[in-house]
């Protein structure tokens, strides 16, 4: 398949997918009042909300940094961080967080000539554990749901996750599999996809040998994403949606993925259909529901402000960023 032919079915995607989110949310919210809920949102709960994404960085950020050192890569948490934040400005106008990892890996591996394949490693293993934390949230978030909320299918499509998130971690970390791994060798190599999967692999894989670091990093990511459920509840706290939140740490998880749907930009509008449909099931409306999806939206802009004003302020000055000389670490 040629690189125009996928450009086409991607773009093709992506319009097939937001077009059906777009008439979903027309079909189930009245826009004037959807447009009265955010008008009246309260300024508090969402600058919390705002509050919590922001300040739960620099703990990501020091994440990154012990999966990097424990590949022999060292680099500061100041840097780090900025080039959380800078991701999160790309990630605005790339196709959701993935489009922000990739700017991750290309601007420290620039720093690090040579480091491009670890630098990787740990960008997809900081992804795989954080989708594996919020999946132990989606097990905790199942069992507090269980004859408390009606969401109906969501419940086992959150089981299933976590799953399959267990499978996945099999898959990773077993030398066992890896012989079963190489039957697949051939088809791979027919779709062009055997060298980028084998990097990424390998750079995973690396990590067997590190299991206090995996927990220990596995830990403070679950850590993280639970206060991050609660930048979810407070923006539904800013539109009037007055629930327990223990109700998002069932969404909460299901959010973080649908998030990661790589066919629209910034998951424009596949988010906010899931806020209306999940929400929907507990009886709010639908305007307060697509408010709420909206208003975290709005929470993910300003999240990407310090970046864009980091990114306009080295391009002011003509930064350059410096490769590391690792003879001096």
């Amino acid at each position: 398949m040629t690189p125009m032919r996928r450009r086409l079915i991607r773009f093709g995607a992506t319009l097939v997918v937001t077009g059906l989110c777009t008439a979903y949310i027309l079909w189930k919210i009245d826009v004037g009042k959807t447009v009265d809920v955010l008008r009246d949102a309260r300024l508090g709960y969402f600058l919390g909300a705002v509050a919590i994404m922001v300040v739960t960085v620099p703990p990501m950020a020091w994440r990154w940094q012990r999966l990097l050192a424990g590949r022999q890569i060292d680099d500061n948490l100041g840097w780090l961080t900025r080039a959380y934040f800078t991701a999160y400005t790309a990630g605005q106008v790339l196709p959701t967080s993935i489009g922000g990892d990739a700017m991750r890996i290309f601007e420290t591996a620039r720093r690090h000539p040579g480091q491009g394949g670890p630098i990787a490693g740990s960008v997809l293993l900081e992804r795989a554990l954080g989708g594996a934390a919020t999946l132990a949230l989606a097990g905790v978030g199942f069992v507090l749901a269980i004859g408390r909320y009606d969401v109906g299918a969501y419940l086992w499509v959150e089981l299933a996750f976590v799953i399959a998130t267990a499978v996945l971690g099999v898959v990773l970390f077993s030398r066992r599999i890896r012989g079963p791994l190489s039957l697949t060798v051939p088809l791979l190599r027919r779709l062009r996809l055997e060298r980028p999967l084998r990097a990424a692999y390998e750079g995973i894989h690396a990590y067997r040998g590190h299991p206090g670091l995996l927990v220990s990093v596995f830990l403070l990511t679950v850590g993280i994403q639970a206060v991050r459920v609660l930048a979810i509840w407070l923006t539904a706290k800013a539109v009037g949606v007055d629930l327990s939140p223990r109700v998002y740490y069932v969404m909460g998880p299901l959010l973080f993925l649908v998030m990661l749907v790589p066919f629209t930009i910034n998951g424009l509008a596949v988010r906010e259909a899931f806020f209306v449909s999940f929400l929907g099931k507990l009886h709010v409306g639908a305007d307060p529901a697509f408010a709420t999806g909206f208003l975290f939206f709005v929470v993910t802009i300003a999240l990407s402000l310090p970046g864009a004003v980091i990114l306009a302020w080295e391009g002011l000055r003509g930064t350059v960023r410096p490769r590391l000389d690792h003879s001096e670490l």
